[in-house]
């Protein structure tokens, strides 16, 4: 008891402990510390050990009482009482070594003593506190698995519908997939046509940067001739007021001026041909404007749908990222299961080691409790036969006693005549012993005369 590896503790605090987390209704009321002190009472230890074996193993206390029902078993009534502490001692003594306690008896169920019996209550009290700490641990070791196990159940969920929605985005339904073939192939061709009057329209650009050119060449001429024009007139203006023209100059200057305005309705025409030319030219290049404003609305309408594919795209991405990281959580959960596993896998073999322990424990306490049940039996029968034994001996008994007192009435009556012979006897030898003393004293007087 000194080489306890758990704390003693008094007498008030044991049965403050037990009255609240053992026993319960009036059991707790009447349990007071004069159930343990100075002299343990058999009946209160009997019944506290009783309700721990019923809060650890759920083994009612009535069941301590049952009888096993076997052919052989004669007046079963006598085998209760045993029975109930044969059952809570063998309970016992499976149970104390958890405790740390080995020297448990059966002398501490029929007659405890103070002392041993605060050690043991103290060591199932230290195992109750062990007890009641480790289910707490467990309870939460529990509820973190379970919230675990919540969690990667979400998580899966969010994967699955994440991989459903890439799925959805991804694959083109059979319905739309005829029309995303024609859009693509529209898109190809759009993409040709436009490349092809791209380079038209460059040419037909240069072209008309090199007619605008020429138009203001032409019209810097016009312009020029023009300038040119006027000016002769006023010099023609000028020499009329100053010289008297004769008839043949008249004539050849008439005929210069007549193929001055030929040359200059020729350029005029030539001008109203080219002006012709460019308006239509322009009218072209309105038209192929106008195209070429479709074609741009068409190309912002592909780069809106191109847009569109992109932000999928991103999202897709995302997506992606958001499974990455969600197959990273359920591989850092699976691997956190693996562990939980593990740690249950340990704790069921452990488990099963200490089940089959205490199966192989029970299997001996059986075999003693049917070899005690053997030996009760032959008990039983040397019982019968010693009651046989017994009848004969209160009858010889009996006859005993009638010849003990007859001998009784014998005896008083010789002792009485023993006494009468005594009191006669013990007059005459004090009547002696008073002559003796008489004559030592006529003896002395003589002997002094």
């Amino acid at each position: 008891m000194t080489e306890n590896t758990f704390p003693l503790h008094n007498a008030d605090a044991i049965v403050n402990f037990y009255r609240n987390e053992v026993l319960t209704g009036q059991e707790a009321k009447q349990f007071t510390k004069g159930d343990l002190t100075p002299v343990p009472r058999p009946e209160a230890v009997q019944t506290l050990y009783m309700r721990i074996l019923h809060l650890l193993y759920r083994f009612r206390p009535e069941c301590h009482s049952m009888v096993p029902l076997l052919e052989n078993i004669q007046y079963p009534g006598y085998h209760e009482g045993a029975t109930a502490i044969m059952s809570v001692y063998t309970r016992m003594g499976q149970f104390l070594p958890m405790c740390l306690v080995y020297d448990f008896s059966l002398n501490d169920l029929l007659a405890p003593k103070k002392q041993k019996t605060l050690v043991i209550l103290s060591a199932i009290m230290n195992f109750l506190h062990f007890r009641k700490e480790r289910m707490v641990l467990m309870l939460e070791k529990q509820a973190k698995f379970r919230a675990d196990m919540d969690k990667l159940q979400t998580y899966t969920r969010g994967n699955r519908e994440a991989e459903k929605k890439i799925e959805q985005l991804t694959t083109i339904p059979p319905e739309q997939q005829a029309e995303a073939d024609e859009l693509a192939a529209a898109l190809s061709e759009l993409q040709a046509t436009t490349v092809h009057e791209y380079q038209e329209v460059n040419v037909k650009n240069d072209n008309i940067a090199e007619w605008k050119t020429k138009i203001a060449e032409k019209t810097q001429k016009l312009s020029q001739m023009k300038v040119d024009v006027s000016n002769l007139k006023e010099d023609i203006t000028k020499l009329k007021s100053q010289i008297v023209e004769s008839p043949e100059e008249l004539k050849s200057q008439k005929e210069k001026m007549k193929e001055a305005a030929k040359k200059i309705k020729n350029s005029i025409a030539e001008t109203d041909e080219y002006v012709v030319e460019m308006q239509n030219r322009v009218q072209s290049v309105a038209h192929t404007e106008a195209e070429l404003q479709q074609m741009n609305s068409l190309l912002q309408d592909l780069e809106s749908s191109m847009n569109n594919t992109r932000l999928r795209q991103e999202e897709y991405q995302e997506l992606l990222v958001q499974s990455e990281k969600m197959q990273k959580e359920l591989k850092s959960l699976c691997s956190e299961e693996v562990q939980l596993k593990r740690a249950l896998g340990m704790k069921l073999d452990k488990e099963c080691k200490q089940n089959i322990r205490r199966q192989k424990k029970r299997e001996t306490t059986e075999q003693h409790v049917q070899e005690v049940l053997g030996q009760c039996n032959q008990i039983h029968q040397k019982r019968e036969e010693m009651a046989d034994k017994i009848q004969a001996i209160t009858g010889e008994t009996r006859q005993l006693k009638a010849k003990i007192k007859s001998l009784r009435d014998v005896c008083s009556k010789e002792t009485e005549k023993a006494q009468a012979l005594y009191d006669t006897l013990s007059a005459s030898m004090d009547g002696l012993h008073k002559r003796i003393e008489m004559h030592i004293t006529d003896l002395k007087l003589h002997q002094d005369v």
